[in-house]
């Protein structure tokens, strides 16, 4: 229920102009404004923002907010009327604004939200960049006139005495492609010199040449990044040894996300092993890293030898579909990685054969830490979760468990639930359609059916079992789904 203040706002901010009121009021109002989508009333506020930091996150308040609601026009107004202002700083020395750091880090990406007005991190980085290289030309347009006005001046003369605005930083997690990279280059290429900075928090490249990926990561100022994500990038392991030495640079790196690069070392030649023991090296030369994402590359036999120099152990590792052996399990059991670990993904492994052993006892290993396990597509029947149950059991402090994709039964679905409710911190577990809600297909020529058709009565069955159990066991607060979308499932940062 909203306040009372927060319904005063929202009347406020329904008419322009707005009426003089205290600073103490002007978050409530923003709030106000924003999440009922009054751009023009935003430009006012910003342009009289009276304090040295406007944070959107701390400002709207919840995700599932800013996610909800179309903010598209909102968000570039506030934009717009930064760039306003540091326009008027350009233009009229006197003036004055209090505004120094724009937070607008942390912003869900609305390409696949609710809101159809929603601003995607993509749009969001290019609204960002434009904006940065407009104010950027302004203010070279304004000292080129001004040096016009004073010939025979020195230009370091005419560019001391042009006024300089104390400028605006603006913390964003950026995210650009192809399309995107000559603007986000040029802005972050304007670097400390213009009065509208990017500092980019969390850095996203999908579908780059590894020199395009690195002439942008040598743009951004190091003492602020704190995750790299590189997806689809098809580097391989001669790309990643171009870029990975870039990062040594960041020492706040925690996060590194290198999933669908294509790397592929499950026949080892001599230039994979020189290849492995470069990535080796160049992941150890990041103190800080605890988060490592290698999603999608084949690794078979050879995780010991990339995790190997790493200086600390990782407390989030993602490993799906990457072609792990017994070994490769093995080694992470052994190591100082698993009892330090929050978050494990290995979707995509078979566990109907000689890895549900390997698995069992890594589980035990990270017991007391793991909170988020994703097994999604592991091929795992009933006897298989039904080995793994004790250890799951154990596994006290898990939030998260990922089922989706396996061979499991109605029958072994309210057997886990049941076993699970004695976990306090379950929250999410993603299930798999029960194999006895599909109907009988005669089998294909390849003996597979891909696309089996679901009884819809009898999967409304037992997702009404489902219900009725959580219900009774009170655990309200425990959701179990089959659909594996679009749950904001826990970011590394959250844990």
């Amino acid at each position: 229920m909203d306040s009372l203040l927060f319904l005063c706002a929202r009347r406020v901010v329904a008419h322009r102009p707005l009426p003089a009121l205290p600073a103490h009021l002007q978050p409530v109002l923003f709030q106000a404004a924003f999440l009922d989508g009054r751009p023009l009333v935003l430009r006012d506020l910003v342009a009289a923002w009276p304090f040295p930091v406007l944070n959107f996150q701390r400002l709207v308040g919840r995700q599932e907010l800013l996610r909800d609601h179309p903010c598209k026009l909102c968000v570039q107004a506030v934009i717009l009327a930064v760039v306003a202002q540091l326009r008027r700083q350009l233009e009229e020395p006197g003036h004055h604004s209090s505004l120094r750091v724009l937070d607008m880090t942390g912003l869900p990406d609305s390409a696949s939200g609710r809101a159809p007005d929603g601003m995607s991190v993509w749009s969001g980085t290019v609204a960002l960049a434009k904006a940065c290289v407009e104010v950027s030309k302004h203010q070279r347009e304004f000292q080129r006139r001004g040096s016009k006005r004073h010939k025979g001046r020195s230009g370091a003369a005419i560019a001391a005495a042009a006024p300089q605005p104390s400028g605006v930083d603006v913390h964003a997690d950026l995210f650009v492609n192809g399309t995107s990279y000559g603007i986000l280059r040029d802005a972050l290429q304007s670097g400390s010199a213009s009065p509208l900075r990017l500092k980019c928090r969390e850095f996203q490249a999908e579908e780059l040449s590894a020199s395009g990926i690195v002439a942008l990561l040598e743009s951004l100022d190091p003492s602020f990044v704190r995750r790299v994500d590189l997806r689809f990038n098809n580097l391989g392991l001669t790309g990643l040894s171009v870029i990975l030495p870039h990062l040594s640079r960041f020492p706040e790196l925690r996060s590194l996300k290198l999933q669908y690069s294509n790397v592929d070392v499950r026949r080892p030649t001599p230039e994979s092993a020189i290849g492995i023991r470069c990535l080796a090296g160049q992941l150890g030369m990041l103190p800080s890293l605890r988060e490592l994402n290698l999603g999608s590359s084949r690794l078979s036999g050879n995780l010991r030898q990339i995790l190997c120099d790493l200086q600390a152990p990782l407390e989030s590792l993602e490993l799906a579909f990457c072609s792990l052996v017994p070994a490769d399990l093995a080694f992470l059991s052994q190591s100082f990685h698993a009892p330090a670990l929050k978050r494990l993904d290995l979707s995509g492994h078979d566990f109907s054969q000689g890895l549900l052993e390997p698995l069992r006892l890594l589980l035990e290993e990270t017991s007391a830490s793991l909170l988020h396990l994703d097994l999604m597509e592991c091929r795992m029947a009933d006897s298989h979760l039904d080995a793994l149950l004790p250890t799951l059991r154990r596994c006290s402090r898990l939030r998260f468990l990922g089922l989706y994709g396996n061979s499991l039964s109605t029958a072994a679905l309210k057997d886990l639930l049941q076993k699970t409710l004695e976990l306090p911190d379950l929250h999410l577990v993603v299930y798999p359609f029960p194999v006895d809600c599909y109907k009988p297909e005669p089998p294909s020529e390849s003996g597979w059916n891909f696309e089996e058709p679901v009884d819809e009565e009898l999967l409304v069955a037992a997702n009404a079992e489902f219900s009725l159990m959580l219900a009774n066991s009170g655990r309200t607060d425990l959701v179990w789904t089959s659909n594996p979308y679009g749950h904001g499932t826990l970011d590394y940062f959250s844990l």
